[in-house]
This record gives structure tokens, sequence and C-alpha cells, in this order.
């Protein structure tokens, strides 16, 4: 399956290409998980909906933009369908459901998506679908990101640092697998709940993350993406709300996403100790605080709410002088036991670069050099840290590692102003 229509938005005019991608970062997700439903079937689905995009990059430079852009897509993707249903000498029996859904309400076009299941529910749908356990984890998150997050494949593998060709076939495998296993599209009973569980949160952080930094794409930040993870991550604190992570990661998610209007100042990514903390939600920072002290009065902790401890920490600190940096390294002292990481390690250094000195914050970091290498926050914080020690060449050299291993615009703004700034003393 091919990934996104790929326009060039900065040549289009306001009803062209751009607007197609912009309508496909908003919409995708969406578009798959009702087609989904209606046809029974997720190649089929990505199909249509790829058809729909194509047909749109050819009539939207034209026409303009519909004004329900999802509408039009879903219209023109379900008629396709539709179509070619009728043209094949065989249907199975979903398919041919679908058809017969399409025909009794064909005289109501008012609904394109659908009256018989909302939008929100389909998602979800798709969501448990994708993370079914007869997947493996990493295949489960990658099919969602996918599916329902609407990244390409180098997106995705990005992500999970591996090879673009290595993520395609573990897509490609994992629909196959579902049908031909007959993967049910549905939410799980309350009984099924805690084994899809894992795969379920994975999924969701990693929309969120692609969201608030972009792996590629003109803009920093996909807003979109962030605010879908959220939205899941509130249906599934209805859906369990007796579960601590899932708490968890809504509240690592709603702190750091108050965060997100003083993250790009001037084109460039602007480091949490220089942002400005009036421009900060305080809305989404009560709810993740409330959600912090829920987990803690349960008192077990899992990688998600030590993760949005750590994030309560740096949110309730009114300045980047006033962050308590002992508490953090304990946080991250208790993560490392139960998620012995490399990400997790190099967080955990940071700290200690904060508490104990930046000689031996690097001296954590540089153990880390031959599993992150590929990682290019392992070359910032390593760059910060020898800018620190003025070992400034060092530190240069770094920064150009760093931005080698990123296309988003705004944090190569950020790495280059840092890797030139005049050599600073030495702070110990």
């Amino acid at each position: 399956m091919p990934g996104a229509p790929d326009p060039d938005p900065g040549a289009a005019p306001a009803g062209g290409a751009g607007a197609v991608e912009r309508v496909f970062r908003e919409e995708y997700g969406r578009l798959v998980a009702a087609l989904t439903r209606r046809f029974g079937s997720i190649d089929l689905a990505e199909d249509l909906a790829q058809e729909a995009f194509l047909e749109a990059v050819r009539r939207w430079p034209r026409d303009g933009t519909p004004p329900n852009p999802g509408g039009w897509l879903m219209v023109t993707a379900r008629n396709r369908g539709i179509d070619r249903i009728r043209r094949e000498s065989t249907r199975d029996a979903r398919e041919e459901e679908a058809l017969m859904l399409h025909e009794q309400s064909s005289d109501d076009p008012g609904d394109p998506f659908g009256a018989d299941s909302t939008v929100e529910d389909d998602r979800l749908r798709l969501l448990f679908t994708c993370c079914h356990p007869s997947l493996a984890t990493d295949v489960q998150v990658a099919l969602t990101l996918r599916l329902l997050g609407g990244l390409t494949v180098p997106e995705i593998a990005t992500a999970f640092l591996v090879p673009e060709r290595t993520m395609a076939q573990r897509v490609t495998r994992a629909k196959a697998k579902i049908a031909a296993a007959h993967i049910p599209y549905r939410v799980p009973t309350d009984a099924e709940l805690p084994a899809r569980l894992r795969g379920v949160l994975a999924t969701v952080y990693l929309v969120f993350n692609e969201g608030y930094l972009a792996s590629s794409g003109e803009a920093p930040m996909r807003e979109d993406l962030s605010a879908e993870a959220i939205r899941l991550g509130r249906i599934l604190r209805r859906l369990m709300p007796d579960e601590g992570e899932v708490a968890g990661l809504l509240a690592l998610m709603l702190l750091t996403d108050a965060r997100r209007a003083a993250r790009v100042e001037g084109g460039a990514f602007v480091a949490l100790p220089e942002q400005d903390r009036t421009r900060w939600d305080r809305s989404e920072i009560t709810e993740g605080h409330d959600l912090v002290r829920w987990c803690l009065r349960r008192n077990r902790p899992g990688v998600y709410q030590l993760q949005a401890a750590i994030q309560a920490v740096h949110t309730d600190a009114g300045s980047a002088a006033e962050t308590d940096w002992s508490q953090v390294l304990t946080l991250y002292d208790r993560l490392l036991t139960i998620a012995p990481t490399p990400v997790v390690a190099l967080n955990r250094a940071v700290a200690v670069a904060e508490v104990q000195g930046p000689v031996i914050g690097l001296r954590d970091v540089d153990t880390l050099a031959d599993r992150l290498g590929g990682y290019h926050p392992f070359h910032v914080t390593r760059a910060d840290l020898l800018w620190r020690l003025d070992r400034t060449e060092e530190a240069r050299a770094a920064y150009d590692r760093a931005l080698d291993l990123t296309t988003n615009p705004a944090e190569r703004a950020f790495l280059t102003r840092r890797r030139d700034r005049p050599p600073a003393s030495p702070r110990s």
C-alpha cells in the first residue's frame, strides 16, 4: 500500500495539493477507520482512502477545497468501494453487507461517515483491532501509527529506530495476519481489556510524540496528532478508570502538551529552561497534577506514571532554577529499574548532570554510544554537556551529528543556534 499523496505544499495553491497534504494529516485516520467498519477490510479501506486522496489531488487544484473536506473524501472513497464490489465476481459476506447498507441509506447522504456508529468509536475499534494480543507489541504500535495516525512508513521507522524496509515488512505482515485470523473490529469486553492494554498505551503515546515533535514535513509539531492521542487517552480512562497506567499516560500527555505554546519561538524550538512559563496551559497542568496525585495514592508505579511524575516536577517549578532535580533523579532511578532502556538511561543522565555535575553526566551518556548512536537526542545531550565543560569543538561536532539525524525545521534551527553560539565559560 503506498503512503500519502506526495504533493509539493510550497508550490500548491490554497485549494490544491497543499490543502490535500493538510487534510490528509487531519482526516486519514478517521477515514480509514470509518471505511474499515463499512467494508470490513483494512486493506480495502486503505486502498479506497488512497484513491480518494489521489482524486483530491487531481480535482482540488482546479475546483478548490470543498467546504467539508473529510465528508468529500468519505463520499468519494465509499462510492469507489461500492463500484469495486459491484465489479467483482465474488464478494465475502462483509462486503455484501456493506453494499446492502449503502443501498439502503443511499437516499440520505447527509452523514458521509454513517449514522450507525460515531467516528470516535470507529477509531477506537481500529485501535483495538491493531493492538490484538496475537500481534507482537512493536507491530501493534507500527500498524496503528500507519492506519490511525496516518504516519508514513519512514516516519514510523524513525520512531522505532529501524530501517524503512524492515518497518514496511512489519506493517504488511500485520495486516495480512489480521485478515487471515479474522481479528474482530470492535472494542474488547471488560475482561479482554487488560490483555490489550500494553500495545494500546504504547501506540497512543507514540502518536502523541509524533504530534509533539514531527519527524517529517514543514510543521515542527502536529497538533492534530497530539489532540487525537489525548482524546483516545480520555476514552481509555473512561473505559478503565481503575487502571493506573492509563491515568499515568493521560497525565504525561497533558503535562507535556501544556508546554506546547512556549516550545517554538521565531521558527526554532525553545529549550525547557528557557521557555516562557506564563504561556503554559494551566488547565492541562492542573488536570495532569490531579491524575499524578491519584496515581501516587494508589502506589502502584508504572512506566507512564513515573514519567508523568517527572513532568509534574518540571511543571510545578516556577522557574528552571526552582526545579527539584534531586526528585527528578530519584524518579528516574525508579523508572530505570522497571524500564531499563537506553533512552531512559539517557534521560537519567541529564538529571545526573544537574545533581552531580556535567563530568559525571557525560560519563553516563558516553556509555550509551553503541546503543544510541543513531538517536539524535543522544548527540544533543552530549553536545550540551560538552559545551558546559568548555569542550567547544567537540560540542559543535556533536551538534553537527544531531543535525544530520533530524529533519524537523524548528529543531534544526534550534540546534544550529546552539552550535554557533560563542564559547562560554565552563561550569561544574
